[in-house]
C-alpha cells in the first residue's frame, strides 16, 4: 500500500535555525498521526511542509507516492484546521463551510447539500444561519472542520486545532474529532505539544526534539518504552535516574524511612520537597540523599496512610521490571 504522506531525509532551514533536520517518515492512509514537541522542535514546520506553506531545503515530500516537494499548496489534496479557526466574521456559518466549494465554481445547490451535509456531520445543523461571533469557541472549531472536509481532502492537517479551548470543551472535542476520524476514514495529521491529546487520540505518534525525531510508534510504546531520557521526561514525565534508565512515577513505592523494600526491589531513601493532591491520585516530589528529584504518584485511599509533610523522610521503592532502560539523546 503506498504511503499517503511520506518524508525522505527532508530538510528546512530559516537562516542559521535549522527547523528539520533530515528527518524521514510514513503516514499510512487513514491514519491518525500525531507530531508531538516541545515548542521549536519541528512539528509545526513538518505540519508546513505537508501542505506546502514551506518548502523543503533537501530531501523529499510525497503524498500518495508523488514528490510534491514544489508543488503549490492549491494544487496538493489537504486541507488546514488551524488553533484560531480564522472564519469569516462577515459570512454565515454555512457560507463560511462552503468557501472552498465556490471558490471552484461548484453549482450553488451542490454547494449548499454539501455545506448542510457537513454541519450535521459536526452537530451544527441548525447554525448554518449564524455568523460566528455567535458562537462557541467549541462551535467554531466545528465550523472550520466542517470547512475543511467539505472539499473532500484525502489529508487533514490540524495545527494545535484545541489550544484556546477550556479543558472540558477540549476533553470532549478529543472524542469528537477522533470519532469523526474513524467515521470518514481519512488521514488525520494532528500538531500538539499536549502528549495527553496525542496519546488518547492517535493510531502513532513521533516525537520532536530539535528538528529530529526522538521516537516513532504507538501511544503505548511511547509511554511504556521510551527510548531516550527526553521522551521519558516529556512523555508522562518518567523519572530519569542516573540518566541511565527511567521509571513511571506509579510504579514508585512510597512508605517511612527505615522501612524494607519489597524482595528484590531498588530501594532509595529521601526527604519529602512537597506534595500536591489531584483528585484519585497524590504526587509525591522527594530529594533522594544523592540528589535526584523523584517523583511518585500513589492513589489518594493509600497515600491517607503515608507521611505527606515537607521535609519528611521517606523510603521509595519500585521492582527492577519497572526500570526502563535508555538510550542516549
Amino acid at each position: 500500500m503506498t504511503a499517503a504522506i511520506e518524508f525522505h531525509d527532508v530538510r528546512r532551514a530559516f537562516g542559521t535555525i535549522v527547523a528539520v533536520d533530515g528527518v524521514s517518515f510514513a503516514i499510512e492512509p487513514g491514519e491518525f498521526f500525531s507530531m508531538l514537541g516541545p515548542s521549536g522542535s519541528g512539528k509545526t514546520t513538518c505540519l508546513r511542509l505537508i501542505a506546502g506553506f514551506e518548502l523543503p531545503d533537501g530531501g523529499q515530500v510525497r503524498l500518495d507516492g508523488i514528490d510534491v516537494s514544489a508543488t503549490p499548496p492549491y494544487e496538493r489534496n489537504v486541507n488546514t484546521v488551524f488553533q484560531d479557526y480564522a472564519l469569516f466574521p462577515h459570512m454565515s456559518v454555512l457560507d463560511n463551510v462552503t468557501y472552498g466549494l465556490r471558490v471552484r465554481r461548484v453549482a450553488a445547490p451542490e454547494c449548499r447539500r454539501r455545506g448542510e451535509e457537513m454541519l450535521a456531520l459536526v452537530k451544527l445543523a441548525d447554525a448554518g444561519a449564524r455568523r460566528p461571533a455567535q458562537l462557541s469557541g467549541g462551535q467554531k472549531q466545528r465550523v472550520a472542520l466542517a470547512r475543511a472536509l467539505v472539499n473532500q481532502p484525502k489529508v487533514l492537517l490540524l495545527d494545535e486545532p484545541l489550544g484556546a479551548l477550556d479543558l472540558k470543551l477540549r476533553e470532549e472535542m478529543q472524542l469528537e474529532l477522533r470519532g469523526l476520524q474513524r467515521r470518514l476514514g481519512i488521514t488525520f495529521v494532528y500538531v500538539t505539544h499536549d502528549q495527553g491529546e496525542a496519546l488518547s487520540m492517535s493510531d502513532r505518534v513521533v516525537v520532536f526534539n530539535r528538528g529530529r525525531i526522538e521516537q516513532l510508534g504507538s501511544p503505548q510504546a511511547i509511554y511504556a518504552q521510551p527510548r531516550t531520557a527526553f521522551v521519558a521526561g516529556f512523555v508522562g514525565a518518567a523519572n530519569v535516574i542516573d540518566g541511565r534508565y527511567a521509571v513511571r512515577g506509579e510504579h514508585i513505592g512510597v512508605a517511612p524511612a527505615g522501612s524494607p523494600a519489597p524482595e528484590g526491589a531498588v530501594r532509595i531513601e529521601g526527604t519529602i520537597v512537597d506534595t500536591q493532591y489531584q483528585g484519585a491520585v497524590r504526587r509525591w516530589q522527594v530529594r533522594t540523599d544523592d540528589d535526584q528529584l523523584i517523583t511518585a504518584t500513589r492513589p489518594e485511599g493509600e497515600a491517607n496512610t503515608l507521611h505527606r509533610e515537607p521535609g519528611a523522610r521517606v523510603a521509595l521503592s519500585w521492582a527492577r521490571a519497572h526500570q526502563i532502560p535508555l538510550a542516549a539523546d
